[in-house]
């Protein structure tokens, strides 16, 4: 199976990024007939011009997409400029749908795409959200169950600009993306950003997103007893270093979801996390670490890689705009280490304010979907 076509640039502009893309991409294949596309905030006001100039060049009328603080591509990353990523899909035109969920609502949904879900039965969604919208995690519950495996990979793009996806045309509506059929092959992995520092503990006591208790105790002596007293000397410093992982319920791989820890009552041993809470639900206190991020990354790129008999045809990658320069360091370095494990192959992506696998919308973590 060809490997798909696609480019990857940085210009003065926007079109000038674009252009130098579509050199790169040279003659367009017949069979092409999806295209995928993601560009910097810088290119935010430009966006349907953008999708126009593409769209005519190529001939090509299917797009989805999104815009994001930063993108990337083979071994590249790109950051607070004009810069765009293309990618050119050869599938069967049969195999997948573009769409979106008018102004959130599902039932809308269903109703402009119910006969053909019924029919195809799909396997999997790329998809593209609005971080800004109130919803947006139930509507990626939701919206998984649309597929046989429960299963969507992507991320919330950029709230700049209104927090557009593309999705055959430049949308306002909170989710979108295209749904594909068990006849596109695919495999996906996902990959932490944070190391657990302590024991995982249960939640005994909380109100909404307040700890109160945890294991009978109170929670900010139990997250002090983790964490170690030189991070905790200093409470006004621990939204930099100490996050809150809460692990997945049935995960067979140690899965857990990344949020802040947003404040901290020294008076009544109390922390507020960015994320409603339970009592019973498991918690464990992490910290965002380079040296871990590395490991987990080599990880994840080694056991995708068992998975594959040649070159992927293309990829997907969406990482966590606190991941890329932030943590693993300048030059492309997290890019760079997917292209040693990897080798090179077509691969375009974006950082994103949240990354989605499954029905799930994490933070601090890379999503990697390569299509074989």
């Amino acid at each position: 199976m060809p490997q798909f076509r696609y480019g990857h640039a940085a210009g003065a502009d926007w079109r000038q990024a674009a252009i130098d893309c579509l050199t790169q991409i040279g003659q367009v294949p017949e069979q092409a007939n999806l295209g995928i596309l993601y560009a910097t905030d810088a290119v935010a006001d430009d966006l349907e011009d953008l999708l126009g100039l593409v769209r005519a060049s190529t001939g090509i009328e299917h797009w989805v997409g999104a815009q994001g603080g930063g993108i990337c591509a083979t071994g590249a990353e790109y950051y607070e400029q004009p810069a765009v990523a293309l990618m050119l899909a050869e599938l069967t035109p049969d195999a997948f749908r573009v769409f979106s969920v008018p102004g959130g609502d599902m039932a809308e949904f269903d109703a402009l795409n119910g006969a053909w879900i019924a029919d195809r039965q799909p396997f999997i969604g790329l998809v593209h959200g609005d971080p800004a919208h109130g919803t947006i995690e139930e509507l990626v519950r939701e919206l998984a169950r649309s597929t046989t495996t429960g299963f969507l990979v992507g991320g919330l793009g950029s709230p700049q600009g209104g927090g557009k996806s593309i999705a055959d045309r430049c949308s306002a509506d909170p989710l979108s993306g295209v749904l594909l059929t068990d006849s596109v092959a695919v495999t996906t992995a996902l990959t932490q950003g944070c190391s657990p520092m302590g024991p995982t503990h249960a939640i005994t006591d909380c109100q909404r997103n307040i700890l109160i208790e945890i294991d009978g105790h109170p929670a900010l002596d139990v997250m002090r007893g983790d964490i170690g007293e030189e991070l905790a000397s200093d409470l006004s410093e621990l939204g930099d270093n100490v996050f809150v992982g809460l692990p997945i319920r049935g995960s067979d791989t140690g899965d857990y979801i990344v949020r802040n820890l947003v404040g901290v009552d020294p008076n009544h041993s109390l922390l507020a996390v960015a994320e409603l809470v339970e009592a019973g639900q498991q918690i464990v206190f992490c910290r965002r670490d380079a040296g871990t991020a590395k490991e987990d990354l080599d990880r994840m790129l080694t056991a995708i890689k068992r998975r594959l008999s040649g070159r992927p045809r293309g990829g997907i990658y969406v990482s966590c705009l606190g991941r890329g320069a932030n943590l693993f360091g300048p030059g492309s370095a997290e890019l760079k280490q997917i292209q040693r494990r990897l080798g090179d192959f077509p691969l375009i992506g974006f950082y994103a304010n949240g990354e989605i696998s499954q029905d799930r919308i994490y933070g601090y973590t890379g999503v990697l979907t390569l299509f074989l």
